[in-house]
């Protein structure tokens, strides 16, 4: 139950940084590393792939450092979702949190 609800704020983590800038896979492992979740691509790469086929992702591909890498940015629908998301996690955690 815990890896679904922390996929679900990992969606939301990606939505936010998505609707700031193009996003890697890479970037996301890393910044979700920086707050402390060691996510293997084998997570990462799934979830932006079904964010993409719901229409909260675009992608593109891009050369970086010599590399190709594909970069996701966030659509309409997925700042939407970030909104809406935002609203809800807002007022459950002030209730669980007693904030």
């Amino acid at each position: 139950m815990m890896r679904r609800i922390l996929l679900g704020f990992m969606e939301l983590h990606i939505l936010y940084h998505a609707s700031k800038e193009d996003i890697s896979g890479v970037f996301i492992m890393e910044e979700l590393r920086r707050h402390g979740y060691k996510v293997s691509p084998g997570t990462i790469y799934p979830l932006l792939h079904k964010m993409e086929d719901m229409d909260l992702l675009t992608s593109r591909w891009d050369v970086k450092n010599g590399r190709r890498v594909k970069l996701y940015r966030i659509t309409s629908k997925g700042m939407e979702f970030l909104e809406e998301g935002r609203k809800k996690v807002r007022e459950l955690s002030q209730e669980i949190l007693g904030d």
